[in-house]
């Protein structure tokens, strides 16, 4: 599969004159304006560049010219954005959600033919203390309110959803109490899940939705094999990459591909981290017990991930199951201040946003001239996405699928 046949199509198109007869034996140009695969970061600084600040204060001049700067920089090349939905944030008191902020966020990017998702709707970490004040079977109920308020006023902005993240440690996750640990326990996995997605389906009944975790093992597939089997409609697999140690190796890239793939649902990988600076440590379990003030990038290092992350690209996009991927930090100091990275704090761009960006938007992007037949037919062959096929003083749009 490494010529990439599986990632170009082809489509043709008849290009008519003004007095409506065909453009005959006429040379053309075509340009592929966005792919179909999603090149993903993400896209949470949005919220606050349209939306202010949480507590409704707009943002001073310099701030929003850095966060302009830098979202400019990482949707040149990528078309995908994931967008910050965690009830602990986006609903800290009951009954008032961040709606308006994060709609404007949401429709920052959708102007910008963007694609957007929302993450998550459902996760036992980052909840919202509120829903402790309940019973098992009441914060059930809000958490399926929640689930139908939100698809349902933001379809058409967001139409995919991580809609519940990383189930397979949920019912034993013991760093604190929470609410959506408590129902899991109570009701078990199956039914949380077979309960969040048929009401996201409900809400929207085209939008994407996604189960995501970072555990890789086989208790994640027994986890996929219970809720297919339960009917549970799950549209992608979520596959979490955070490598703060260091590169998977190719060996458990493969191995994790072949595996999921068996289910023959697409692949998502959502959360893509290599690093630019030193190694976390080995022995570090939970990646979240790393805490550091400050996590600088290097030369070597800077060096390292871009070797990584075109390498890892390379393997993802040849791979006919997989149809997503997301550099889950766009810029460094994000989660846990990781130099991940495409941009520095000061927005300059490391050598992996220069390899990538080219990679995209040139080694798999099409963009030729091709000569129209004697009835004004073209064939626009290349790269999945939306094309422009322009002529004397006319551009037309032309998908390929």
């Amino acid at each position: 599969m490494n010529n990439l046949e599986h990632r170009k199509g082809a489509v043709t198109v008849q290009l008519l004159k003004d007095d409506g007869t065909p453009l005959a034996n006429c040379d053309v140009k075509i340009t592929q304006k966005s792919h179909k695969f999603l090149f993903g970061v993400g896209g949470f600084e949005a919220v606050e560049l349209m939306g202010g600040k949480s507590d409704g204060e707009p943002i001073d001049d310099s701030r929003k010219a850095h966060l302009t700067e830098k979202l400019g920089k990482l949707f040149k090349f990528n078309n995908f954005a994931t967008l910050p939905f965690y009830i602990g944030r986006y609903e800290p008191n009951e009954g008032k959600p961040d709606e308006k902020r994060l709609m404007a966020g949401a429709r920052y990017f959708t102007e910008k033919n963007i694609t957007t998702k929302g993450h998550p709707l459902c996760w036992h970490t980052v909840c919202a203390d509120w829903l402790m004040n309940y019973s098992n079977a009441e914060i059930l109920k809000k958490v399926i309110e929640r689930v139908e308020r939100d698809v349902s006023a933001f379809k058409g902005i967001i139409d995919i959803w991580d809609v519940i993240n990383e189930v397979v440690i949920m019912p034993v996750f013991d760093k604190y109490d929470n609410a959506i640990t408590r129902i899991c326990k109570e009701y078990g996995q199956v039914r949380i899940v077979k309960e969040v997605f048929e009401a996201a389906k409900r809400a929207n009944p085209n939008a994407v939705l996604l189960l995501n975790d970072f555990d890789m093992s086989n208790d994640y597939e027994v986890l996929l094999e219970k809720c297919l089997d339960a009917g549970i409609p799950i549209d992608v697999i979520g596959l979490q990459s955070h490598q703060h140690q260091g590169y998977w190796g190719d060996n458990k890239v493969y191995n994790v591909l072949e595996r999921f793939s068996r289910f023959g649902l697409p692949l998502h990988f959502t959360e893509n981290t290599l690093i630019s600076g030193d190694l976390m440590p080995p022995h570090i379990v939970d990646l979240n017990d790393w805490q550091v003030e400050e996590w600088p990038t290097t030369k070597e290092g800077e060096e390292r991930q871009e070797k990584e992350i075109t390498h890892l690209y390379d393997i993802l996009f040849a791979h006919p199951k997989v149809e997503a991927i997301t550099t889950w930090s766009g810029g460094d100091n994000a989660w846990l201040h990781a130099p991940a990275g495409f941009l520095r704090i000061d927005n300059s761009e490391k050598p992996s946003y220069k390899s990538m960006e080219k990679k995209i938007l040139t080694d798999w992007r099409t963009e030729t001239t091709e000569r129209t037949d004697a009835n004004g037919n073209v064939t626009i062959k290349g790269f999945k996405g939306s094309y422009e096929v322009s002529y004397m003083d006319k551009t037309i749009k032309a998908e390929v699928c």
